[in-house]
C-alpha cells in the first residue's frame, strides 16, 4: 500500500469458477444437439441435484434469487405475512420477501457459527410469522434440529438458503433433503456453477407441484392437474401468475458436469479451511467461523473477522492494503436492514 511488490502477481479474487475441458465437452455436446433449453441437459442437471442432496423433488431455475423467490411463493407467503431472516446475509434472502409483498423481520446471528441464532428466531415469532428463511452462511449448516423444533412449534415453513452450502451435511443429512424447502445458486463464485443458475428442493409433493408451476409460467400440461383435460395433446393451463425461471440446457449441461466434481470440489475446499484455520489460530487479532462439522461442510466462503480495536486500525486499512497486496477480499456482508429498501423495517428486539 505504500510502495514495493504485491503478494501475489495477480489478483487473487475471493471465488472463482473451476471448468475442465469436460465440463467445456458438455456444453459443447448441447450446443450441437437439439435442445437448448427445456431438454434432456435440464433433466439430468435435476437428478444430480436430487442424488447429491437426497431430496425428492429438484427444481432448477435460472438463478439463486429466482429459487428464493418460488420458494416463498410455493410457500404461500404474501401481503401481510412476516418472514424471519438473518441479518448477516446476500440482499437476495430478503429480497424475496419484498417480492412477495410480505414484511422481513431481522433475526440476529450466532457470535461464533455466524449462522442465524435460533434463540434470535423464537424472539421475533409474532401471529403474523408465516415462514423462516435461515441461510448456510459460507456453507456451514444451521443449527436445523433448533430451527425445525421452532418451524413446528408456530406452523411455520423452514426454507433454508443454501446458496452457499451444495455439498454440506447437516445435522439430519445432505443440506437440501432437511427444511422444508431449500435453495441453491450456482453464481461463478460458488462451489458449482452454471453461469448463472439455482435449484429448489424439496421433500414435499405438494410444495414441487407449486416449485414447478411458478417457475414455469404457472402452466401446467399436467392432465392430473387440468380442469379439461380432454381437450386434446396441445392443451395447456395456467394455474398461476408464475415467472418464466427456468434454466437453459446450456447452463443445465455445465452444472450437471460440475455436479459430478463436487466430491472433488469439497474435498479440497475442506483441505483449505482446515489449512487456513490452523495458521490463524496463532493470530489472537483474528477470529474466524466455527463450525462444528468441518468434515461434513463444503465452505463457500472463508471468513475473518479483524479486533480493529486492538490492531488500531479501521475496516478500509485492512481491505486496502490486502488489496494493495493482489488479495482480492471482499466484505461478506452489508447488514441487510442497513440497505435502503429496509429503512422501514424494524430489526430491534421485540419481546
Amino acid at each position: 500500500m505504500h510502495g514495493g511488490s504485491p503478494a501475489s502477481a495477480r489478483l487473487l479474487g475471493y471465488g472463482r469458477q473451476d471448468v475442465a475441458e469436460e465440463d467445456i465437452a458438455a456444453v459443447v455436446e448441447v450446443l450441437r444437439g437439439d435442445y437448448l433449453t427445456c431438454g434432456p441437459a435440464t433433466e439430468l442437471f435435476e437428478e444430480s441435484i436430487r442424488a447429491a442432496t437426497d431430496a425428492c423433488f429438484a427444481t432448477a431455475v435460472a438463478n439463486g434469487t429466482a429459487a428464493l423467490h418460488i420458494a416463498c411463493l410455493a410457500a404461500g407467503i404474501g401481503p401481510g405475512d412476516e418472514v424471519i431472516v438473518s441479518s448477516i446475509t446476500f440482499a437476495a434472502s430478503a429480497n424475496c420477501v419484498l417480492y412477495c409483498g410480505a414484511t422481513p423481520v431481522f433475526a440476529d446471528i450466532d457470535p461464533d457459527t455466524w449462522n442465524v441464532s435460533p434463540a434470535s428466531i423464537r424472539e421475533k415469532v409474532t401471529c403474523k410469522t408465516k415462514a423462516v428463511i435461515a441461510v448456510d452462511f459460507g456453507g456451514v449448516p444451521v443449527d436445523h434440529d433448533a430451527i425445525r423444533a421452532i418451524c413446528d412449534e408456530f406452523g411455520l415453513t423452514f426454507i433454508e438458503d443454501a446458496a452457499h452450502a451444495i455439498g454440506t451435511r447437516g445435522h439430519g443429512g445432505a443440506v437440501g433433503s432437511i427444511a422444508d424447502i431449500t435453495t441453491f445458486s450456482f453464481h461463478p463464485v460458488k462451489t458449482v456453477t452454471t453461469g448463472e443458475g439455482g435449484a429448489v428442493t424439496t421433500d414435499d409433493p405438494d410444495l414441487a407441484r407449486r416449485i414447478q408451476l411458478f417457475a414455469k409460467h404457472g402452466i401446467t400440461r399436467d392432465v392430473a392437474q387440468m380442469r379439461c383435460p380432454d381437450e386434446g395433446g396441445w392443451y395447456y393451463e395456467q394455474l398461476e401468475l408464475g415467472y418464466n425461471y427456468r434454466i437453459s440446457d446450456i447452463e443445465a449441461a455445465l452444472g450437471a458436469s460440475q455436479m459430478r466434481r463436487l466430491p472433488e470440489f469439497s474435498r479440497r475446499r475442506r483441505e483449505l479451511v482446515a489449512y487456513y484455520d490452523r495458521e490463524f489460530a496463532g493470530i489472537p487479532e483474528v477470529s474466524f467461523q466455527l463450525d462444528p462439522s468441518p468434515e461434513e461442510t463444503t465452505r463457500h466462503l472463508y471468513v475473518l473477522r479483524f479486533d480493529l480495536e486492538v490492531l488500531g486500525v479501521g475496516r478500509r486499512f485492512v481491505f486496502d492494503a490486502l488489496r494493495a497486496e493482489n488479495i482480492g477480499v471482499n466484505v461478506h456482508y452489508l447488514p441487510v436492514y442497513r440497505l435502503a429498501p429496509y429503512a422501514h423495517v424494524r430489526h430491534e428486539s421485540r419481546k
